[in-house]
Order: C-alpha cells, then structure tokens, then sequence
C-alpha cells in the first residue's frame, strides 16, 4: 500500500459546486444555489470552484450542439450577473477539464452497483424504463464524486435532493482511502442552509419549481421581466388564512410557507425574521411586498445576463481561462490518483 500523501486537517478549504446547463434559469436556481455560491465567494474563507457542468446535461437525453452551447454560455452569464466573480473565484464548464471524466472511471471502478441503484433520482428517473435509460444517468453519481473530490473540495453547497449523491461521494472516498491504505481524498462536507435552498412551485407549494413544469406561472425566470415578476407573484397560489408571526403556524401550509422562504431568501433574513414583521398580514398585503423585493434584486441580474449575453466571445474567453485554472489543481490530483493505483507512466 501508499504511505498517506495528505493528513485530512491539511487540505486546503475548498468549495466546489455545479448547475446542469439545461436552459431556463429559475429563482430556484438562483437562491437555492447561485446567491449561496455568491455568498461562500464573498466570505472568503474558502477557495471557490463553480462549474457548468455539460457533461452532466447529457446523461438523460442527447441536446442539439447549438442548444446545449446557448445554455452553457447562459448559465456562465447566470453566474456572472449573480455576482461570481472570475477574477476571486474559477468558472468554467466541465468538459474542458478532462480530469473529472477521467478520475470518474476510476470512481466507477471504486462505487458500487448497490450504492448505485440505491440513489433515489435514479430510481426516480428511470421509472419503469430502467432498461433504456443511458448508463450515463445510472453512473452520473459517480462522476459527480469526480467533479468534487479532483480538485480534493472540503465544501459542497447542496439542496436536499443532492445530499444523498453528496453522501455517496462520502462514501467513494472513505473506500478509496481504506482500499488504498492512503488519507488521499477528503470527506467532503455539505453545506446545506438558508431558508430557500428549495424552491418550490409557484402554482402548487409541493413540488419544487422547475423549468420543466408545463406552466411557465409555476416558475420565476431569470430572464422574467419586471411585469412578468410582478404577475406571477400576484396569482401565486395561496390560502385564505393570514400570516403566522411564528414558522410553525407554516405547517401544512405549504404555498404560504414557500412564499415567505423566498421572501427571507431575498431579503437575506431567516423566516422568524420575516413573520416577526409580517404576521397578521393577508396575502393581498404581502404578495406586493414579495413582488416589489424580487424585482428589486432579480431585474438587475436579468438586465446584466441580456448585456453579457451580446458578447459571446469574451463568455468564451471567461470559460477558457477559468478551465486552465481548474486544470492546475485537477491535473496533480489525478496524476497521484494513478500512482496510489498503480498505474505506470502516471
């Protein structure tokens, strides 16, 4: 076996984290997990790492070249407008660093076949038809450990519908290092907080807002225009009863309860926070409050991805450079990765 090459207490803080370029930002996208990645940039406690993460985007079916290109290029314009800044933190999409579909082979080798079909979006996914989805959507766990652990990530910002991928990249570390005899990969932490980190559908407050949702009303777009905004918010789909000035009085309410977790996401307050000051309110009082508090932070991003997006070439440049970034901390992971295997010419 390896003697150890790194002690877990001295790997460097790191966050690492993803969006599929699959076209059509939502506010579930932004607050659940762009404005995190934001505020994890701007805490400047850890190295960050954001990735659009292409090759992701083509497990469940193939996209048109032209689309699957538009979506990266906006997705990167996404981050941008959000305030990723590519001057503190690498932006790059996934495809440019072979590293991580790469160290994904190895990881399928390490993982499991029960591990694997154990994950509840496979499940999920594959419905009945298990037998003619793509390998890629069975294994894509496996390559998400990839993404994270190249570039040996302390840190991953989730939502709940990730944490278990999160824990089975966990998971393929521990028995790397234990198969190994190595402390080589760390095990890598989820941050999972805020009051948004799960939006849910502006038209039915259980399931979560997707840009898949037949009606555009379940969703905010990131693209949305002011009157847009204002509209969706305004026929949200609500209850008769007032606001509660405590979170309990949000149980069993799940419309109520979404709407005011977008307020405190936007607002950056937690939800006591926000039912201190508006318990007692009706809907007809707080949904103008939550329509004036999300163009206020939501038109900007809008108006600074339209400007971004008339200049693809320098979207380019962004991703080119954030790419070689990525690939000056992948590149020495994987290369001792081959030698702890064993694999000769690493």
């Amino acid at each position: 076996m390896n003697e150890a090459v790194q002690t877990s207490s001295t790997f460097t803080p790191r966050v690492f984290s993803g969006i599929q370029p699959s076209g059509g930002l939502t506010l579930g996208n932004y607050l659940g997990a762009m404005k995190r990645f934001v505020d994890m940039q701007d805490a400047g406690s850890h190295e960050t790492v954001y990735c659009m993460v292409d090759q992701h985007a083509i497990t469940a079916k193939l996209l048109d070249p032209a689309t699957l290109a538009a979506n990266t290029r906006e997705l990167c314009a996404g981050f941008i407008a959000a305030g990723i800044d590519p001057a503190k933190s690498i932006l790059f999409n996934q495809s440019q660093v072979a590293e991580h579909a790469q160290l994904a082979w190895i990881f399928n080798c390490i993982a499991r076949m029960g591990w694997m079909q154990r994950m509840t979006q496979w499940k999920d996914k594959a419905g009945k038809n298990a037998q003619n989805q793509s390998l890629g959507l069975f294994a894509y766990p496996a390559l998400m450990a990839a993404d994270i652990l190249v570039y040996h990530a302390t840190h991953v910002p989730v939502g709940e519908d990730q944490k278990q991928h999160l824990e089975l990249t966990r998971d393929i570390a521990l028995k790397f290092n234990h198969d190994y005899g190595v402390d080589f990969f760390p095990v890598t932490e989820p941050v999972i907080e805020g009051a948004a980190t799960r939006v849910m559908s502006l038209r039915d407050g259980s399931k979560k807002m997707s840009k898949s949702d037949p009606s555009d009303a379940s969703r905010i777009n990131m693209t949305d225009d002011t009157d847009t905004i204002a509209k969706k918010i305004r026929k949200a789909k609500t209850d008769p009863e007032g606001l509660p000035s405590e979170a309990k009085g949000l149980e069993d309410r799940p419309e109520a309860r979404n709407l005011v977790n977008i307020y405190a996401g936007l607002s950056e307050q937690s939800v006591e926070q926000v039912l201190a000051d508006v318990g007692g309110k009706q809907f007809s009082e707080f949904k103008p409050m939550l329509s004036e508090l999300a163009v206020e932070k939501l038109a900007p991003i809008s108006t600074e991805m339209a400007r971004l997006m008339q200049d693809q070439a320098e979207i380019d440049r962004i991703l080119a450079h954030g790419a070689g970034q990525a690939r000056e901390i992948a590149a020495p992971i994987l290369k001792k990765t081959y030698e702890i295997v064993g694999m000769v010419g690493a």
